[in-house]
């Protein structure tokens, strides 16, 4: 577990030292180097992660695939690593290492947009480091990316930028498709022109990613009702950061686009809880609700400026961190799928 623990106590300690400043050069090569950490410690684990033998058939299907096939494929964005990674003689530890890369690149540059993105990294790691991008390839780069989206709709107010980053994430893993309406949702700039546009693109990344696939997704999440232990409680700790946001809102500093998208996706987190209870598989809304992780960075990451305290630490960032060491301890030992994170395994020495 050792690794793991590494992958806490690095933001952990930077945490306990930050403040709310602009951006350093010492903190920024922190950062960047704490990127390289994750990218090597995702990228190169060896047998980590409940889906392992699932992302090897991925590779061995590419095999003797034309470049053509490959962009034919479903998710051909996945598949075109697996394939030049096949034409590289790289194996699969390349394929999660250009993987792990961009999932890591997605999410420092997420962390940068917040106040403490140290804080922003350490609730990151426990689950969506973990447990997504360790054991779901596919979906923790959709994630990463969608995190680019993000920052980029709430940095630039570019809601072109936003459906370029979602778009390359389906390509990844077609779900991700369900958060472009949020930028038109979001957008305080030619509401009316910025839906009507945002439609049609949404429209094309169905026909593109989603229409073949629909009514084996339906087959196999619903109709046979595939069930996933413990998605109460990941939705719920979307739900948690959510409530705190939407009663709170006022206390974070945003513009009106930041507020609108956020409240959004507060909203967003909320109806999962209630489409947990109406849906006949608890996998489909679990798999759909990891989209939702990065209102938890949000969120807890600004508490200590939505509710400033004297002193030399802020009190709500130490709440903040023991919540995160209590999700990871409690997940990592008690999890019942857990035993196929541990023990960690390194790909040099495995």
């Amino acid at each position: 577990m050792a690794p793991f623990w590494i992958l806490f106590i690095v933001p952990l300690w930077a945490s306990i030292k930050e403040r709310s400043t602009l951006e350093t050069r010492e903190r920024t090569f922190s950062l960047n180097f704490f990127l390289i950490l994750l990218a090597v410690l995702i990228g190169l684990r060896f047998e980590v992660g409940g889906d392992w033998e699932t992302y090897l058939a991925y590779y061995y299907r590419t095999v003797g695939l034309s470049f053509t096939e490959v962009l034919t494929r479903k998710d051909p964005g996945y598949i075109l690593v697996n394939w030049l990674s096949w034409t590289l003689d790289g194996d699969i530890w390349l394929v999660n290492l250009v993987c792990a890369c961009l999932f890591a690149f997605g999410l420092v540059a997420f962390a940068k947009a917040q106040p403490r993105p140290w804080l922003a990294l350490l609730v990151a790691v426990p689950y969506l480091v973990i447990v997504v991008a360790m054991g779901y390839t596919r979906q923790g780069v959709a994630i990463g990316l969608a995190m680019l989206a993000l920052r980029a709709f709430t940095r630039d107010s570019s809601v072109v930028k936003f459906v370029f980053w979602i778009a390359l994430a389906a390509t990844f893993h077609k779900s991700a498709v369900m958060l472009v309406p949020l930028a038109a949702l979001s957008s305080n700039r030619g509401r009316v022109w910025t839906a009507a546009w945002i439609a049609g693109a949404t429209a094309l990344l169905y026909y593109l990613f989603l229409e073949d696939s629909v009514d084996r997704l339906m087959y196999g999440y619903i109709t046979k009702e595939y069930q996933s232990q413990g998605a109460a409680i990941r939705v719920a700790m979307n739900a948690l950061p959510a409530s705190i946001f939407l009663a709170f809102r006022r206390r974070f500093q945003l513009s009106l686009e930041e507020r609108r998208l956020w409240t959004n996706m507060a909203l967003l987190a909320l109806a999962f809880v209630v489409f947990l209870f109406v849906s006949p598989s608890s996998t489909a809304v679990d798999r759909l609700a990891l989209y939702i992780i990065p209102i938890q960075l949000f969120v807890f990451s600004r508490l200590p400026e939505a509710f400033p305290v004297r002193g030399k630490i802020s009190l709500v960032a130490v709440l903040v961190i023991l919540y995160s060491a209590a999700v990871q301890f409690v997940w990592l030992n008690f999890a019942a799928n857990a035993k196929s994170w541990v023990p960690y395994s390194f790909y040099p020495f495995s």
